[in-house]
């Protein structure tokens, strides 16, 4: 029985450590990549995910899903982070993702960088 209460304190102090060493994104980095997630969400495009295409909303869903996995991890430090290692391509099949707006297909890389430069050009990102 002594063995399962230090197992379990140890286990305890391991979550309390672990959360203790998440570390948020800069409040900017956190905006930019909210707009950029509405952005996807709103924009009426598919997307090509390993083999598939989707709908907006489905590609939003797993985009946000991925940079929740990445900020625990503390991997996102910049908003361009967000775009390499969850908006590019596919972790477990390393295929690119596309996107198909109006008759024209690119990278989802190209256009969520292009999309980032019109925010932050137009300055219409929260200050």
């Amino acid at each position: 029985m002594n063995f399962l209460i230090k197992a379990g304190a140890a286990l305890i102090l391991g979550f309390l450590l672990a959360s203790a060493a998440h570390a948020d994104p800069p409040v900017k980095v956190q905006q930019e990549v909210n707009a950029l997630l509405g952005f996807v969400e709103d924009s009426g495009c598919q997307f090509y995910r390993n083999g598939i295409w989707s709908e907006a909303k489905t590609a939003q869903t797993h985009l946000r899903n991925k940079y929740n996995y990445l900020v625990a991890r503390n991997l996102i430090n910049a908003t361009g982070d967000f775009i390499d290692l969850a908006a590019t391509e596919s972790s477990l099949t390393g295929l690119a993702y596309k996107v198909k707006c109006h008759g024209k297909t690119m990278t989802s890389k190209q256009w969520l960088r292009d999309e980032l430069s019109r925010l932050q050009t137009q300055k219409q990102l929260p200050q």
